[in-house]
């Protein structure tokens, strides 16, 4: 692996920029960072070349919310884990993403917080980590999901604020807004900067807007583990779902895998939010990268068993999705494939996006000038050729 403060100059591709493609276009790189993007070829003395062969040179895929990959699960609370599920998905065009927790005893939390810590110094080979997203404990029973109901409580501030005022790699935690202590929850946890969601919720739409209005501004895998319509004494109520619509401001993020969001999911997502609005993640256990089968949800030795088939995992009675295993280039496939989104505004969805609603998007997000070189060729078929890091090159065919 060439270390990265090698020069290189990527050419000969399709230049995917935030506001159109350059059909031939040129990428430098010099310590880490890029330093040009054009049309046509320059000169760059001394760098390695990579010629694209008209495939296209994208900016790297963010992803906000991810479990796991490669027969690991960040709940392993490993280095190796960590690192594993990095090079994993590196594979697939992931060049940065948030590691996410399951709900869990506070003791497992720590110690997949204090692995986090350590990998973080020494992960080189794959996607870098931007943070750590908490996804519970805070959420509705009635919306739980996958995640296991024995750890499902409501916010408890002695124990929230302990945790961040310890550990501060945590930049985002989702929750369910409409249990008791959740809007100081969310009061607290974005003073402190962190990027609050909602999530497995089942609050009706005006629960949604006073939460909003108190830091809940991510909507954590839309339509998933969320309440829509419902009917109380005969009236009807706006669930979380139309609230993620009504409400402008709101970004939402989607499992756009075809399976947790069909197509006419999809396409109304796309047509109501826009590209600018909306993220694509992953959602991803630990069965993503391998053979369908039988696999683990959350902890190796504690979590839950599940099935991997069609796609998708299963809760053993197949009463529910258990967990995605989609890497990040079958998600701009399938977007591609199921909806009349553009290339263009796809990989905003994975990249811009993501980097902008993290707080990220001065370094990440774009091929831009002074921008983190993190880099993808793929072909029109969103096959992955190569994938930098930083200016390192972690993945090549």
């Amino acid at each position: 692996m060439e270390p990265n403060n090698s020069r290189y100059k990527i050419h000969h591709g399709a230049v995917i920029l935030k506001d159109q493609i350059l059909p031939d276009g040129c990428v430098l790189v010099e310590n880490g960072k890029i330093v040009e993007v054009a049309a046509g070829d320059l000169d760059f003395p001394g760098a390695i070349e990579i010629n694209a062969h008209g495939n296209y040179i994208s900016p790297g895929f963010i992803d906000i919310h991810i479990h796991g990959g490669g027969g690991h699960d960040f709940m392993d609370g490993t280095v190796e884990a960590f690192l594993e599920i990095a090079k994993t998905h590196a594979r697939y065009g992931t060049t940065a993403m948030l590691p996410t927790t399951l709900t869990s005893e506070k003791e497992d939390l720590i110690l997949t917080l204090e692995a986090y810590q350590q990998a973080n110094l020494i992960n080189t080979e794959g996607a870098s980590f931007i943070g750590m997203h908490l996804e519970g404990p805070y959420f509705a029973l009635s919306q739980r999901g996958a995640q296991d109901p024995k750890y499902i409580r409501n916010p408890d501030p002695k124990e929230y604020q302990f945790i961040l005022e310890n550990y501060d790699c945590i930049k985002r935690w989702s929750a369910a807004p409409e249990l008791p202590g959740a809007i100081e929850f969310g009061q607290y946890v974005s003073s402190k900067g962190v990027l609050v969601a909602l999530a497995h919720t089942d609050a009706i739409y005006e629960e949604v807007e006073k939460a909003f209005a108190h830091g809940y501004r991510l909507a954590t895998h839309f339509y998933s583990a969320m309440s829509g319509v419902t009917r109380k004494n005969a009236f009807r109520f706006a669930g979380a779902v139309e609230a993620g619509y009504l409400i402008d401001d709101m970004d939402v993020e989607i499992i756009a895998d075809g399976v947790h969001l069909p197509a006419p999911l999809l396409k109304l997502v796309y047509k109501i939010k826009g590209a600018k609005k909306t993220a694509l993640i992953t959602d991803a256990m630990r069965a993503a990268g391998l053979a369908p089968g039988n696999s683990i949800l959350g902890h190796k030795d504690k979590g839950l068993a599940v099935i991997v088939e069609d796609g998708v995992a299963k809760l053993p009675d197949r009463s529910a999705f258990a967990g995605s295993i989609a890497t990040a280039d079958r998600l701009v496939r399938t977007m591609l494939q199921k909806t009349d989104a553009p290339l263009l505004e796809i990989i905003q969805m994975i990249s811009d996006v993501p980097a902008r609603i993290m707080k990220i998007d001065s370094e990440k997000g774009s091929l831009t000038k002074h921008k983190d070189a993190d880099i993808l060729i793929f072909d029109k078929d969103i096959n992955i050729q190569m994938t930098m890091v930083n200016g390192r090159i972690v993945y090549s065919l």
